[in-house]
């Protein structure tokens, strides 16, 4: 981990340097769309953002999902992006805004949360395939993970924000 990393929530003059990060990050500008349309349409839950020597290195932000079953809607939360500039990759950024924000996503009551990701990197944070599988997703398959804190839905179909269905 990167001594003197602080890790705080996203403030509106972050924008630009969040933008900048998850292009460098992504190679392209469709997470960066992605996040921005997310702000607009009021769908994101929490986003953190890491910063080291006054310089933004990591972002990650959660976005509303619900689980349509047949007991009705249920609200959760799902994990995208996570990004860390290039060149501070592998440092543990991305485990400290992970780490950071499970607790914080507690407290403010939300008990599961889904991540489409590589299964090996989140494994480590709590999330299964196999908590996944019961669940009807457009990304169904083997990236599709889920992490629950209490009780909460196996199944159900997933609903992600609106701006998923732009990417």
């Amino acid at each position: 981990m990167i001594r003197g990393l602080v890790i705080r929530e996203a403030r509106a003059e972050d924008a630009a340097a969040i933008r900048s990060l998850l292009d460098a990050a992504f190679g392209g500008d469709g997470e960066g769309r992605l996040v921005e349309r997310l702000r607009a349409e009021g769908d994101v839950v929490l986003e953190l953002v890491a910063t080291h020597e006054g310089e933004l290195v990591g972002e990650l932000l959660f976005s509303r999902l619900r689980v349509a079953g047949d007991d009705g809607a249920f609200d959760a939360v799902a994990l995208a992006p996570l990004a860390v500039i290039p060149g501070s990759q592998r440092t543990g950024i991305g485990r400290a805004l992970v780490e950071h924000a499970h607790p914080v996503l507690q407290a403010r009551g939300e008990r599961l949360s889904i991540v489409l990701g590589e299964p090996e990197y989140y494994a480590r944070f709590g999330y299964s395939r196999d908590r996944a599988t019961g669940f009807d997703s457009d990304y169904q398959g083997d990236y599709l993970q889920a992490l629950a804190w209490g009780e909460a839905p196996a199944s159900g179909r997933l609903v992600y924000a609106p701006a998923f269905a732009a990417l």
